[in-house]
């Protein structure tokens, strides 16, 4: 009975030290992706303003011989941008997440031991 308690006991604390693992792992990537969204953000926001600037330099610099020609151009340039972000973002979609790999990985090295001890 008392290995039966050993045992138990042992399980509990394998048990509680992966749910521990698990919890850090999420709060890693919670934290991550905090981080992505903010820096992301700031970059879209100053990038924004930079192409909406060059755009309008360029269209103030052709205003008199071209201005339609650059127009058409950056609308198309820009639609163009928007297709490919627009991609690449469905293909990152489809990609599987990393999330909780540690902790499986972690598991099934704790069923395997389980599993083979005699």
């Amino acid at each position: 009975m008392e290995s039966l308690k050993r045992m138990a006991g042992t399980l509990l604390a394998i048990f509680q030290t992966r749910i521990e693992l698990l919890s850090n792992e999420m709060e890693e990537e919670r934290l991550h992706i905090g981080r992505m969204f903010l820096y992301g953000g700031i970059a879209l926001l100053f990038f924004g303003l930079a192409i909406m600037l060059l755009t309008m330099f360029v269209l103030v610099l052709f205003w008199d011989s071209h201005r339609l020609l650059m127009l058409g151009g950056f609308a198309a340039l820009f639609f163009v941008a928007g297709l490919l972000a627009y991609n690449a973002l469905r293909r990152v979609a489809r990609e599987r997440s990393k999330l909780f790999a540690t902790s499986l990985a972690e598991l099934a090295n704790d069923r395997d031991w389980l599993a083979h001890r005699p």
